[in-house]
């Protein structure tokens, strides 16, 4: 059976090196992509299983990158998980009905990740 693969998309270097460290010791094969733009153009090469996605991002932000994706082929969209710093109602409910599954308050951790992961079918 093959590793899942994650795609990480965060402008932040160091969510995106704690990420794949987390996902990586549970076999996730992992990418990565500094923004939304690249997040599309991997999720189209790559496609994932799981994304996590952070909503704040130069050149294209989280939520656009999700509706894009959708729109494209909302079929087989992979697991997406907002890793976002955003906690206001509205953007999480915006999030949920783009086609994300579930929704993670930075900072995280690892028991929080895999919790999420788990309760979504990804692990």
């Amino acid at each position: 059976m093959s590793a899942k693969v994650c795609l990480v998309v965060d402008d932040s270097a160091v969510v995106r090196k704690l990420s794949r460290r987390m996902l990586e010791k549970h076999g996730f094969e992992v990418t990565e992509a500094v923004n939304g733009q690249e997040g599309l153009e991997a999720c189209r090469a790559v496609k994932p299983d799981v994304v996590l996605l952070d909503w704040n991002m130069p050149v294209m932000d989280g939520i656009t990158m999700l509706r894009t994706l959708a729109a494209e082929d909302a079929e087989h969209l992979p697991h997406v998980v907002f890793c976002t710093t955003e906690s206001e109602m509205s953007r999480i409910c915006a999030a949920l009905e783009a086609g994300a599954c579930e929704y993670i308050m930075k900072p995280f951790d690892e028991d929080i990740l895999l919790g999420k992961l788990t309760q979504i079918g990804a692990m």
